[in-house]
């Protein structure tokens, strides 16, 4: 009986043991895919990879060549830091030396290590140290650029999401970044103020396109969200050109249109910051109207006015807001372009624009290499 409680309190040290191992083991893989964690498990890899390649190219010189060492060393570019890195290379170099003693001189056949050999592997080292040393002088691991990355794509297509409507309004918007990336120097941020009755929207088009105004993008659509519906729909505007000022950066101008629409009645006003008028149907005549406030771009003047223009969207009523990628060709003026897109609009007055954005962008800038943005607001008629 005494045996039998002994040897159980022995299996549950066992299992408890294994259950702490096991649960160190996957926590130290968590920390080093997310990049906070240390390389020693890569390293310990890569180093026993180095005497199997070796072994590999002593037994078959003509399958596994010298120069399959430059498969550790570029995996370690990827995978290791820089201190690491070069444990890994003199490891290879070893091994170099130890393959050419062996096989012997390269004048005595093929399969050999040649100088050629010795020049790929320190050529394939030198690029793996120097990708290895940006990447720590930046301070992102390989194996959280691409999650962060993700996430900022995220962060911006939460932030341009635009807030519910209430029965009789529809709302459709469609981004599409230059060169097919996935950031873009396009974005919008909406929210609705006013206990619900207000929605205020703004388009934003930062200078630059695609990944080079990513970051901007990201960083200015953050404090415009924070801004919008925490002041007066006027103060909005003087307050974002305040904040670019201060930023103080190189290619800090960015245009801004901002829509403040009463979704009761459906009068609005809309402030501009030198960006493009916004285009308004009127379901009574099927004409489109040019309508823009006053102002200059953000970030370029201090204490800047904005003046806005009124409206009202009636019943079947459509307000377009869009960024100049649209319209702006090199071989066409903006006025042409604005021509442009009505005229393919005027196809969906019949239909409805549910869906329109989309195809609007599709139809009038498909392969223009700059950074889009197209906002459709309608009343049902």
């Amino acid at each position: 009986m005494a045996r039998s409680a002994r040897m159980d309190a022995y299996l549950a040290r066992m299992r408890k043991n294994a259950r702490r191992v096991k649960v160190g083991l996957r926590k130290s893989g968590v920390d080093y895919f997310r990049g906070d964690g240390s390389d020693w498990i890569a390293l310990v890899g890569l180093l026993l990879t180095i005497p199997a390649i070796t072994l590999l190219t002593v037994a078959t010189p003509v399958w596994a060549a010298p120069a399959a060492l430059v498969l550790p060393i570029v995996a370690g570019g990827l995978l290791l830091r820089p201190a690491s890195l070069l444990g890994l290379y003199a490891a290879a170099a070893g091994a170099l030396i130890v393959e050419s003693a062996i096989l012997g001189p390269y004048t005595e056949g093929a399969a050999r290590v040649t100088p050629g050999t010795v020049l790929v592997v320190a050529a394939c080292g030198l690029f793996g140290l120097l990708i290895a040393q940006f990447r720590a002088r930046v301070g992102v691991p390989w194996r959280r650029g691409g999650t962060m990355l993700f996430d900022l794509r995220e962060r911006i297509r939460v932030q341009s999401a635009l807030p519910g409507l209430p029965k009789g309004w529809h709302h459709e918007m469609a981004l599409r970044p230059a060169g097919g990336q996935s950031f873009s120097g396009d974005f919008v941020v909406a929210a609705r103020t006013n206990g619900g009755r207000t929605l205020e929207v703004v388009l934003t088009d930062v200078s630059g396109k695609g990944m080079d105004a990513g970051s901007r993008a990201l960083l200015l659509s953050g404090a415009f969200g924070g801004l919008l519906g925490s002041l007066p729909p006027h103060g909005f505007l003087p307050a974002a050109n305040g904040y670019l000022l201060r930023q103080d950066w190189d290619e800090g101008f960015a245009t801004s249109i901002h829509l403040v629409l009463d979704l009761e009645s459906g009068d609005y006003e809309l402030l501009s910051a030198g960006h493009l008028p916004a285009l308004q149907l009127h379901a009574g005549s099927g004409r489109w109207e040019e309508k823009s406030g006053e102002g200059p771009l953000l970030g370029v003047y201090d204490r800047a006015e904005f003046h806005p223009v009124k409206g009202s969207l009636r019943p079947g009523d459509v307000l377009m807001l869009f960024t100049d990628g649209l319209v702006e060709a090199a071989d066409r003026d903006i006025a042409e372009g604005i021509d442009r897109l009505t005229g393919e609009a005027d196809r969906y007055v019949s239909t409805g624009f549910e869906g329109a954005a989309w195809h609007l962008i599709e139809a009038c800038a498909k392969d223009v290499n700059d950074d889009r943005a197209l906002l459709l607001i309608t009343r049902d008629a």
